[in-house]
């Protein structure tokens, strides 16, 4: 698939990057996922929401209906569901360094979201403050139910970038639009990601950043997509930071990662099977 825009028209190559950072937002940007957040606490709860995205992950169920389902069942005014998480979702204490780093160093920050643009922007800007308009957003949107506002309870429904998609919002879409691009100004892709929501675009980037412990590993173990594991961006910024400066390759970095990744699992079941 060639790209469907003009160079001029892709929002990260404004700059003439040779490195374009993507990245998710709820677990991975932040400490909680905002959209799970709401949905233990103020929808329908974390048994039925952890069963949503073990269907998700396993292939029974795809995500778009999973996650319609965990936001018909949040019943608050979308105004307060804003406040709501404001209030209690945390950045990763090291992203806003990362972040700094990229702008002093030409590397366009892309989130892709799975969740909503509205409450990406508004913790944005509680977290991050004014430059967080440099980072460019993709994600769902949010729209009134019909003779509703979205000030009144059960007065908002998600509405999917890409509904025709089991995604919802098709991550590879805007990924392909860039790795489609002449080889010799093609940017030097990275993707990090923690769940369900970035299955699309594991396979979409040069090298791909899984949050440890988290479902988008198991995943990935499970397909055989190469990864390098991170705990928090510290580890991001400087694996990203070697390869920017060129004391590592993104092969070199995979294959590491996946090393490192390996040799922990085996430690732990040697562990594990010791205790027993």
């Amino acid at each position: 698939m060639g790209s469907t825009l003009a160079i001029s028209d892709l929002w990260a190559m404004k700059t003439n990057p040779k490195f374009i950072f993507f990245t998710d937002f709820d677990g991975t940007i932040t400490l909680q996922d905002s959209n799970d957040y709401m949905t233990d606490n103020i929808g329908y709860g974390p048994e039925k929401r952890k069963q949503a995205n073990r269907d998700t992950l396993e292939g029974r169920v795809a995500f778009r209906d999973t996650f319609q389902d965990m936001m018909d069942s949040i019943t608050l005014p979308y105004p307060e569901c804003i406040q709501f998480l404001v209030d209690h979702i945390q950045l990763d204490p090291h992203f806003k360094e990362f972040f700094e780093w990229s702008l002093q160093n030409n590397v366009p920050v892309v989130v892709l979201s799975g969740g909503m643009e509205p409450i990406i922007e508004a913790l944005f800007e509680a977290l991050i403050g004014p430059d967080a308009k440099k980072m460019q957003i993709i994600g769902n949107r949010v729209r009134a139910r019909p003779g509703k506002t979205l000030e009144e309870d059960r007065g908002w429904v998600i509405e999917f970038r890409h509904p025709e998609s089991g995604h919802g919002h098709d991550k590879s879409v805007a990924l392909r639009q860039y790795s489609s691009l002449p080889e010799d100004i093609r940017p030097t892709m990275f993707y990090a990601g923690d769940g369900v929501s970035d299955l699309s675009a594991a396979k979409e980037t040069d090298l791909l950043f899984a949050k440890k412990g988290k479902d988008l590993v198991s995943y990935c173990v499970r397909e055989n997509v190469p990864f390098t594991v991170f705990e928090d961006w510290s580890s991001i910024l400087a694996t990203t930071k070697d390869i920017v400066n060129g004391k590592i390759s993104v092969q070199d970095a995979a294959r590491q990662g996946h090393e490192a990744f390996m040799v922990g699992k085996t430690s732990l079941e040697h562990e594990t099977k010791t205790v027993k």
